[in-house]
C-alpha cells in the first residue's frame, strides 16, 4: 500500500444491531492492518446505524430506504422511488469516495450501495449472520466475488464457489470469560455457592420471555436459584423499576448489560433469543444454553439458527408455542443434570469460530489485490 495513496473501504449494513456490529467489527480488524484507510460507512438514513456508527469514530451517510412491508401498505408503493433515490445517490457516493473494496453485511441499505460498486466493477464482499440468507444478501449474492458465512449448508442459498465460511464477528472481550468468573460472580454481588441463570432477550427486550421469567419467580425462589434478568430497555418500567412480585432478592433486573464479559463469566445456565449475533456468542462463551427463538423475525431464521446448534446437541431449543407449558421445567431438568450441562458446553464451544473478523478481512484482502476495472 502506498502511504500517499490509502486504501479505501466503504460499508453498508444496518437496521439492526446484528447487522450494524459485524460492520463495525470488520472495519475495526482493516483499521488496525490498514491505520491510514480512509473508511465511509452507507445506511438507512432512519434506522440505527445513524447513531451508533458515529458512536464507533467512522463517517456514515444515509440512503433513502427501507424495506418491503408484509402487509398492504402505503410504505409499499413508495419502494420503488426509495430505491430509485438510493441507486442514485450509492452513484454519487461511489463516484466521489472511489473505494477499493465494497463491504456489505445485510440491510436494506447495502442493497443499492453493492449493487452500483458491483456494476462498476469494484470488488465486493458480503456477509450473511444467519443460517437462512437474507433477501438482500441473496439478491446481491449473484453479483459479488465473496460471500463470508457463518453456517455451512449455505450453497442453498448462494453460488457454491463464493462462499467462504467465517462465523461471525464478536466482541474480543469474550475470549477469556472462563478467567473472569470470580470478578463476575462479586460484579453481581452473586453467591459463588448457588446457581445464576442469565435472561438474555436482547437490548429492547422480549416480551414473552419476560413474562416466563416473571412467572417462574417463586420457582427460583424455591430452588434458590440466583436470576440475572436483562429485560431490555422497552420492559424496564414494567421490570426494572418495579418491585419483584415475591420480593425474591436472588433475582436482579436490569435494562441492559454493560458488563456482558462479566454476565457470561458468571452464568451457570443461560436463556436466549436465537439471533445470529447472540448465537455465535453464545458459541464463544461455551455456556449450557435454552434458546427461546422469536418466531416474528422474517423467515423464522431465529428458530433455523437455534435448530442448526440444538441439532448438534450443542443447545436446547425450546419454542415459544410450547414455552408456558414446559418453560419450568426444561430449566428444572438442566440445573439438576450435571452431565447433561457438561455435554451442552463441550459441544457449543466446539461451533465457535473466535477469529471471524480476521478471517473476513484475510478476504478482503484477497479482494484488494483484484483490479478496478472502472
Amino acid at each position: 500500500m502506498n502511504k500517499n495513496n490509502p486504501y479505501k473501504f466503504i460499508i453498508s449494513g444496518g437496521g439492526t444491531g446484528g447487522h450494524i456490529y459485524p460492520a463495525i467489527a470488520i472495519a475495526n480488524e482493516l483499521k488496525s492492518r490498514y491505520p491510514t484507510a480512509e473508511f465511509l460507512f452507507v445506511g438507512a438514513s432512519d434506522r440505527m446505524e445513524m447513531e451508533k456508527v458515529p458512536q464507533a469514530g467512522y463517517k456514515i451517510e444515509g440512503l433513502w430506504i427501507s424495506g418491503l412491508q408484509r402487509s398492504l401498505s402505503m410504505k409499499n408503493l413508495m419502494f420503488p422511488f426509495k430505491l430509485i433515490s438510493s441507486l442514485m445517490k450509492s452513484r454519487r457516493i461511489i463516484k466521489r469516495f472511489k473505494p477499493n473494496v465494497a463491504i456489505g453485511t445485510g440491510g436494506y441499505a447495502s442493497a443499492p450501495l453493492l449493487k452500483v460498486a458491483s456494476g462498476k466493477n469494484i470488488p465486493c464482499l458480503i456477509q450473511e449472520q444467519n443460517s437462512h440468507a437474507g433477501i438482500t444478501n441473496k439478491w446481491l449474492s449473484k453479483t459479488v466475488d465473496t460471500v463470508c458465512t457463518a453456517y455451512d449448508g449455505m450453497n442453498q442459498f448462494f453460488p457454491a464457489e463464493k462462499i467462504v465460511l467465517t462465523g461471525n464477528p464478536v466482541r474480543q472481550d469474550l475470549l477469556e470469560i472462563r478467567s473472569k468468573r470470580v470478578e463476575g460472580q462479586q460484579f453481581f454481588k452473586l453467591n459463588p455457592e448457588l446457581k445464576t441463570i442469565l435472561v438474555l432477550g436482547g437490548s429492547l427486550g422480549a416480551r414473552k420471555i419476560n413474562q416466563l421469567v416473571n412467572e417462574a419467580l417463586d420457582y427460583f425462589k424455591a430452588e434458590h436459584v440466583q436470576v440475572i434478568w436483562q429485560c431490555g430497555k422497552l420492559y424496564e418500567t414494567e421490570y426494572a423499576s418495579a418491585p419483584l412480585g415475591n420480593q425474591n432478592d436472588k433475582v436482579q433486573v436490569h435494562p441492559f448489560l454493560n458488563r456482558m464479559d462479566l454476565a457470561y463469566a458468571a452464568a451457570d445456565v443461560i436463556i436466549s433469543r436465537a439471533g445470529a449475533l447472540s448465537v455465535s456468542e453464545l458459541c464463544l462463551v461455551g455456556k449450557p444454553v435454552i434458546f427461546i427463538p422469536s418466531p416474528n423475525v422474517s423467515e423464522d431464521h431465529q428458530t433455523k439458527n437455534a435448530l442448526s446448534i440444538s441439532e448438534k446437541n450443542a443447545a436446547i431449543l425450546l419454542r415459544e408455542s410450547e414455552a408456558d407449558e414446559k418453560f419450568q421445567q426444561t430449566i428444572d431438568d438442566l440445573l439438576k443434570d450435571e452431565t447433561l450441562q457438561q455435554q451442552l458446553s463441550e459441544n457449543i464451544k466446539k461451533l465457535a469460530k473466535p477469529h471471524a473478523a480476521k478471517d473476513i478481512v484475510d478476504e478482503i484482502e484477497k479482494l484488494l489485490k483484484l483490479k478496478v476495472k472502472s
